[in-house]
């Protein structure tokens, strides 16, 4: 992994909510498999979370890192709503799950940043239409001059 990406805010964050995600479900009755279904989701959510922020890193491509942000966006998303009902589930404890849904309020700020901070210039065309730059649409030719991002630098990979 890259290590630059282990010292953004945003993965610092991601590493917090992780941990916090697994302190608070250990918590969890081991005999509720309601709650051990949920627990297993959210530490998935988190776990992918701290994977896509990586992914994003790794590369240029600005539909990549899109793609990534937005698999981020839906899995922190579905850790804040994963709380809802564990108290009528099971689980006397729920007022903790507020710090995770502090944490991933916290981490959303400092994801609205590090998507603006994506480069537009740096994509190649997708044809689907979903995550090409602002303005780009599904249309778009492709000019050769507009690739030259991809010879910045050989050694990295797209």
């Amino acid at each position: 992994m890259d290590r630059a990406a282990r010292n953004l805010p945003i993965y610092k964050k991601a590493e917090e909510i992780y941990k916090t995600v697994t302190i608070v479900t250990e918590l969890f009755p081991e005999d509720n498999n309601y709650l051990q279904s949920i627990k297993s989701n959210i530490l998935e959510d988190s776990m992918v979370i701290l994977a896509k922020i990586s992914g994003a890193e790794a590369v240029k491509l600005y539909d990549i890192k899109m793609e990534n942000a937005a698999i981020i966006r839906k899995a922190a998303r579905d850790i804040m709503v994963g709380g809802n009902n564990l108290e009528m589930f099971g689980f006397a404890d729920a007022k903790y799950y507020k710090l995770i849904r502090n944490l991933i309020e916290e981490f959303r700020v400092l994801f609205v940043d590090w998507v603006a901070g994506f480069d537009p210039k740096h994509f190649i065309m997708d044809d689907w239409g979903l995550f090409n730059p602002p303005g780009i649409t599904t249309d778009y030719v492709q000019r050769d001059d507009e690739l030259d991002f991809l010879d910045e630098d050989q050694d990295d990979e797209v």
